[in-house]
């Protein structure tokens, strides 16, 4: 008779699955992290792939991976996994340095033969021991052999039967944490609704996997996870550039203007365009230009035409563009410019994620040509950052650079589906009738916000032309006058800082009588909040602030900068931010803490930073 598993409770649990690039590892991954965040866990993910197209099977160049944290007071991916699934001795190496010493590691002894441990570069024929791994929790699984036994008969060629050994491991999975089969049997029939015979053997192999699990008992302990008190509502599993996407949809609602992206695909933000050209029943209209600058022009005259206009792009495209971003700051015309960071500079390390294009979007053009700069800090808060973005652009006639990165854009965290009486409504900068009686030129503009009144194509009485050379404040006429062009520049200037008393001021979190202040923007919020709550826990006084507005800065940053005796700015680049504060607040002396290595921080290592500095 099986002894019968012990059953573990954690507060949150990090599992890590890893194989060859064609071995499904990212869908087994989301599949599994939807079905946790539809049982009520917060979930954080990190997807990790390699940037070969695919690699010669079984090396370590072509080792795939999908990290997913699960639980209660879940702000990152996990420093390290419980749980590790190896699909060959390449997946294990590779991901020997991301698991807990008492890890649980699942592993597929059909591809762990010799002439595997050779493609791995292993010296013995036993990788746990060479590696150290004498403290692991081993399950060892015949996942190929009982795959094709479970698909003998099925009419899928051995292509096709090798693909499903992602659901005998994602079955296994789901045993040992609890996790109902029908959620993950749903997603499949959504993904594979026109491949019958597909999706009946994804389903029956991932069925297999949970029996097997429950059969043998797996050896290890079973978990049970517990679940976030949350706001009512229905909750999915998004990635940051879907909630961009719908982001810039909600914001077309909220305006009562169709919107339009033109675009160019370029990794990672290539699924902001997929996205939205599903959505022609929403009225977007999207176009697949021929080239960088093709996508941003045409965003650009579909916002003269009166859209909300948009263009998204990664770094190497923000600097193809950059020509046509001056265009638009010299005609005031509203654009959203989405740029999802990935590792550089020029191709560099286009499926890792960096923060090192803060500086090239706040000073990347010819002129002087200011714009809003604002970041997103996880994948869900990419929707309304989107949303943000849009609004400002509108109400504020200016193009706006909204800055994700390559961890939220992909990664993905649990998000409850908004109402959308919960955001505010955008009311762009028309042009009155009134103002025709005041011999409107296109450059009127409020006195106050600086912001130019916009006419729409085909208004009656208000024909007018824009472009890229300088204009005459009044006329609106070209002009070269010396006198003109500074007050122009200081215009298009005090219209940007006016900006800074429209957007939330500087939230501290933490300890509010801290010894140390921690500076972060963007992506790396998670595993900043999570370092700071862990010092805190440990009787630390520590607090943290957060940038989302980035330019303008909010109003009280220099105010609470200077409130700290330590300040420390934590990015992944070479201190951009850093450099940024220092020369817009006079005197501000600033610790510097930074990663340029294509992955995100990890909680354990900016602790140890933060330790040292409160010991100084």
């Amino acid at each position: 008779m099986l002894e019968q598993t012990k059953v573990k409770t954690l507060d949150k649990v990090a599992v890590r699955f890893t194989g060859d690039s064609g071995d499904g590892m990212q869908l087994a991954g989301n599949l599994f992290s939807n079905v946790s965040a539809a049982i009520g866990n917060e979930i954080s993910t990190f997807p990790d792939y390699p940037a070969e197209i695919r690699a010669p099977q079984g090396t370590l160049g072509g080792v795939s991976g999908f990290q997913v944290h699960i639980g209660k007071g879940v702000y990152t991916p996990g420093d390290q996994a419980d749980v590790l699934v190896a699909m060959n001795p390449a997946a294990l190496k590779t991901n020997v340095a991301y698991i807990k010493p008492n890890a649980v590691i699942i592993y597929d002894t059909d591809s762990f033969t010799a002439n595997d441990l050779e493609k791995a570069a292993f010296a013995t024929d036993d990788p746990f021991n060479e590696l150290g791994l004498t403290g692991m929790q081993l399950v060892p699984v015949a996942i190929t052999s009982m795959v094709k036994d479970s698909l003998a008969g099925s009419g899928l060629d051995n292509k096709a039967v090798l693909r499903c050994k992602n659901m005998f491991a994602l079955g296994l999975v789901c045993w040992l944490f609890d996790r109902p089969l029908d959620q993950a049997a749903h997603l499949l029939k959504n993904k594979f609704a026109k491949k019958p015979s597909v999706l009946e053997a994804n389903i029956k192999v991932m069925t297999d996997g949970y029996n097997y699990g429950n059969n043998i008992h797996a050896t290890v302990s079973t978990y049970r996870i517990e679940t976030a008190t949350a706001k009512k509502g229905i909750y999915t599993d998004i990635n940051g550039n879907t909630a961009t996407a719908l982001g810039l949809i909600a914001a077309s609602e909220k305006s009562g203007l169709p919107l339009f992206l033109g675009s160019y695909p370029i990794t990672p933000a290539s699924d902001i365009l997929h996205e939205l050209a599903k959505r022609k029943d929403l009225g977007v209209k999207v176009v697949q230009a021929e080239d960088e600058i093709a996508g941003v022009c045409t965003a650009i005259g579909a916002s003269f035409a009166g859209n909300l206009a948009a263009t998204s792009t990664s770094g190497p495209g923000l600097a193809l563009k950059s020509e046509a971003i001056g265009l638009a700051v010299m005609a005031e015309l509203p654009l959203v410019i989405i740029d999802v960071q990935r590792g550089g500079p020029s191709t560099g390390l286009p499926t890792k994620t960096e923060q090192t294009d803060l500086l090239q979007a706040l000073y990347g053009r010819n002129g002087e040509s200011p714009i809003v700069v604002v970041a997103a800090s996880t994948p869900a808060d990419c929707f309304d950052m989107a949303f943000n973005a849009a609004k400002l652009a509108l109400e504020h006639m200016t193009p706006v650079i909204l800055l994700t990165d390559g961890f939220i854009a992909n990664g993905s965290s649990a998000w409850r589906i908004p109402e959308m009486e919960e955001y505010p409504e955008i009311v762009p900068h028309y042009v009155t009738p009134d103002l025709l009686e005041k011999n409107w030129r296109p450059y009127h503009r409020d006195t106050e916000t600086q912001v130019r009144f916009w006419a729409k194509p085909g208004m009656e009485g208000f024909m007018h032309r824009l472009g890229g050379l300088e204009k005459d404040s009044v006329t609106g006429a070209i002009s070269t006058n010396p006198a003109n062009h500074q007050k122009m520049t200081d215009i298009r200037q005090a219209k940007i800082d006016y900006i800074s008393k429209c957007i939330p001021a500087l939230e501290v979190l933490g300890n509010p009588d801290a010894d140390l202040l921690v500076v972060g923007w963007g992506g790396t919020y998670g595993h900043l909040y999570s370092a700071v709550e862990k010092m805190n826990t440990e009787g630390k006084k520590v607090a943290m602030v957060h940038f989302n507005y980035i330019n303008p800065l909010p109003a009280n940053t220099a105010e609470v900068l200077k409130k700290y005796r330590k300040v420390v700015v934590c990015e992944l680049n070479n201190g951009q931010l850093a450099t940024h504060l220092c020369s817009k607040i006079p005197g501000l002396n600033v610790e510097r803490f930074n990663k340029v290595q294509g992955q995100p921080f990890m909680v354990s290592e900016l602790v140890e930073c933060f330790n040292k500095l409160m010991e100084e």
